[in-house]
């Protein structure tokens, strides 16, 4: 486990602010003071790196104003894993900052607690962000960023914005039949395929990975890989690999899609916010707009994934822990610390209002994923990654997409129960 400590504010004794977790009275003021004390009076954050260094600035004010050592530290690899590995043998930290997507492993491991926010607090978020935190019926963190995939083009080349994915293929075609570009669209897909980056064409071909139950919850004992609809979905995906139009290639990965198209190698990138910043540097002009599906079929639906603060069950500060996610990273100027350190849209509405003047990127990302699923965040889900991206991959590479989907399905299914 590779940790490095960024940030460590030390000061003596404990005075919690007056209002308490959750936005109470401040009654609780004197059992967080003793359970503070009992830890001596000291906050472990763990973060990735990039969200490690926008942190330490408010840590050390958080740390300064309420008279309690902060000590925000860096996990360079496997956050999620190290957490709850950690947990369990009773050495992790109080705070961690992660996915969405993690909560139900994290639930379901024991590692965190509800978080308790106040209506009011609640109703200064993004509702789907709120959603996305919220697993069996509780709040589990405080969302500060979400994201999505949109299309991303280089309005030199490809003026107009798609209706279609037909619409780009042919543009794409046109534009590589006159040697403007050397590829039709950069989709990351990789050796091992990408389940995240196809997931709009999936859906638009009218495939999906969980049903709902009555609440709305996805209900992992209907899985919808290898049914009907996903098989379609891969024919239509099929057409558009290495033995069909070209379009999408295993070639293409995490590693040089981006790459790709600020090299003008490419008219189109599907990706998210976090690749913003690279097309800046390219001197791009460039466009975002939502993800086109297939012509006559179902609407792309992106992944909407949120990034949030968790209180970890078993840390030794717990209520210090409650007050600084409840109380301090619902504050605006912290969310758009975290936005500048990595560019994607505030979860907090005050936030994104903030920066938007300034980054019209983020209102086109946001529209993009207006209409998107929120990632499943059920334990069921770490089922779905591996043969599903394998699938795709072979899929794209010219494997039969009925037989390998649906044997894809059987493997899901088989793990889930």
């Amino acid at each position: 486990m590779r940790i490095r400590t960024a940030g460590v504010v030390a000061a003596l004794g404990l005075a919690l602010a007056a209002a308490g977790c959750g936005g109470s009275d401040g009654n609780d003021e004197p059992a967080a003071q003793e359970s503070a004390g009992a830890a001596g009076g000291k906050l472990v954050i763990w973060a990735d790196d990039k969200r490690t260094a926008a942190l330490k600035p408010f840590a050390d004010r958080f740390g300064q104003e309420n008279g309690v050592t902060v000590e925000v530290q860096a996990v360079s690899k496997d956050l999620q894993t190290n957490f709850v590995t950690a947990a369990q043998q009773g050495s992790g930290p109080d705070v961690v900052v992660g996915a969405h997507d993690w909560i139900g492993n994290l639930v379901q491991n024991g590692a965190i607690e509800p978080v308790q926010l106040a209506a009011e607090q609640k109703s200064a978020f993004n509702e789907t962000a709120i959603k996305a935190v919220t697993f069996n019926g509780q709040l589990y963190g405080v969302p500060y960023a979400q994201e999505n995939l949109a299309l991303i083009r280089n309005t030199e080349l490809a003026p107009e914005a798609p209706a279609t994915i037909e619409d780009l293929v042919a543009t794409g075609k046109k534009l590589k039949a006159e040697k403007k570009v050397s590829e039709i669209l950069c989709l990351q897909v990789g050796q091992n395929g990408d389940s995240y980056h196809i997931y709009p064409l999936y859906t638009s071909g009218g495939g999906y990975l969980f049903g709902t139950n009555a609440t709305g919850d996805y209900d992992p004992s209907d899985v919808g890989v290898g049914k009907p609809g996903s098989i379609e979905a891969f024919k239509k995906i099929a057409a558009l690999g290495e033995k069909g139009e070209g379009v999408l290639k295993r070639s293409i990965s995490d590693t040089n899609s981006i790459a790709t198209f600020t090299s003008k190698k490419c008219a189109y990138l599907a990706s998210g916010p976090w690749a913003t910043t690279d097309v800046k540097k390219a001197n791009l002009s460039y466009d975002i707009s939502p993800f086109p599906g297939f012509a006559g079929g179902q609407e792309a639906q992106p992944f909407v994934g949120v990034q949030a603060f968790y209180v970890a069950a078993k840390g030794k500060n717990k209520a210090l822990a409650q007050e600084f996610v409840a109380n301090y990273t619902t504050k605006p100027d912290l969310a758009v610390a975290l936005y500048e350190a990595e560019p994607r849209p505030p979860a907090l509405t005050a936030a994104l209002d903030q920066v938007k003047a300034q980054d019209p990127d983020l209102v086109k990302f946001t529209e993009a994923g207006k209409n998107g699923q929120v990632l499943p965040a059920i334990p069921a889900m770490a089922a779905i990654w591996d043969p599903f991206g394998k699938a795709e991959a072979a899929i794209i590479g010219g494997a039969d997409p009925e037989k390998t989907i649906t044997a894809a399905g059987k493997t899901i299914t088989g793990s889930i129960k």
